[in-house]
């Protein structure tokens, strides 16, 4: 197997380590107990789907600046987007300095790291909210701390929970700016996975923080079983209940009604990656969709991703090997290949206890 070459063996057996103690960890879900999210299907690789993704992962790193970054919304240099690019090259086993694409993933830490602000917040953008891009880059950088354990990412990983964790709204959420005063569920998932990434990688999270999340999820969720875009807001969309299954797995809920249907909503809607409905926030909705189904296991998984696996390598531009999606082809490229290697499942945010766990 090609991969082996490229990621060495000790990520392969970190990788199954991982998967292992997922497994061994998993929950029971309205009664019934869940298939392990680390089970492989048999059918997900495919030879179409590594031809997409090695001609996708070529296309990203062409589009690289010189300073590591890559753009999106409006901006040359999106420490966000870089975050995202960086951990579509991690997807396929690589790490700084590490693989076919280490240097790569090496460009865009150092930008991230050169992103980070002393009050903690990350970001190199002015144009758009900088919550969104600070939680996509504490992600990256909670993912490479807990596998390098490098002190200069620790200083600004620790530093950019504490700026987290002083932004969180009182209705227990986060918003567009570094300060408590409104959420949405959109910026809260972002929020949730970087607290989720820096907890697993061994940095202090506080656990009220995690509860208040929680309680602010909830109350984002409709009758219906879909998610709303604030709490006790509008009606429910794909993304945002994608976003809002997610966000409860990865703050540690495992079991209850409102995963059930939340669950139920997403398989619904899913049925059709393409619908008018998906495709307002189409990559957005199914990063988060994917890593929902990925973690409900069963039908769930077996069902979802062969479905948008074949959906994303039909709309792979087969002249370039990009994905053009709602913030630019950097973002989309990146949020596809996310997607299309999940069954690689060498990033540990998609596997254990979330960081209230």
């Amino acid at each position: 197997m090609r991969l082996l070459g490229r990621i060495g063996p000790g990520l392969l057996l970190l990788s199954l380590a991982i998967a292992q103690m997922a497994g061994a960890a998993a929950r029971m879900v309205d009664g019934t107990m869940s298939s392990r999210p680390n089970q492989v299907i048999g059918n997900e690789i495919t030879s179409a789907q590594r031809a997409t993704v090695e001609k996708g992962l070529a296309f990203l790193a062409t589009r690289q600046r010189r300073d590591g970054s890559f753009a999106g919304y409006g901006a040359q240099g999106h420490a966000g987007i870089t975050a995202l690019a960086g951990l579509a090259f991690m997807s396929a086993g690589n790490l700084p300095g590490r693989g076919q694409y280490g240097q790569n993933v090496q460009k865009c830490l150092d930008f991230v790291m050169a992103s980070c602000q002393e009050s903690g917040l990350i970001t190199s953008d002015t144009t758009s909210g900088p919550m969104y891009g600070h939680g996509f880059a504490t992600l990256f950088l909670g993912e490479i701390y807990g596998m390098n354990k490098d002190e200069d990412v620790k200083e600004r990983l620790q530093k950019a929970v504490k700026l987290m964790q002083r932004a969180q709204s009182r209705e227990g959420g986060w918003r567009y700016q570094p300060i408590s005063a409104d959420a949405d569920i959109s910026v809260t998932i972002a929020e949730i996975m970087g607290l989720r990434a820096a907890r697993d990688a061994g940095i202090k999270v506080e656990k009220s923080v995690i509860d208040a999340a929680i309680t602010y999820v909830r109350n984002c969720q409709n009758a219906d079983g879909g998610f709303s875009y604030t709490a006790h807001g509008s009606g429910s969309g794909f993304a945002r209940s994608a976003a809002g299954v997610a966000s409860l797995y990865y703050a540690g809920v495992f079991e209850g009604n409102e995963l059930k249907r939340g669950l139920a909503y997403l398989k619904q809607h899913a049925a059709a990656p393409a619908t008018a409905e998906h495709e307002g926030y189409y990559f957005y909705g199914h990063y988060y969709a994917c890593q929902a189904m990925f973690l409900a296991g069963g039908d769930y998984w077996a069902t979802y991703y062969p479905a948008i696996r074949d959906h994303l390598i039909a709309r792979q531009n087969k002249a370039t090997g990009a994905w053009s999606g709602e913030a630019g082809e950097d973002y989309g490229t990146a949020m596809a290949l996310i997607i299309l290697q999940m069954p690689n499942r060498y990033l540990p945010v998609f596997h254990g206890k979330g960081p209230g766990g």
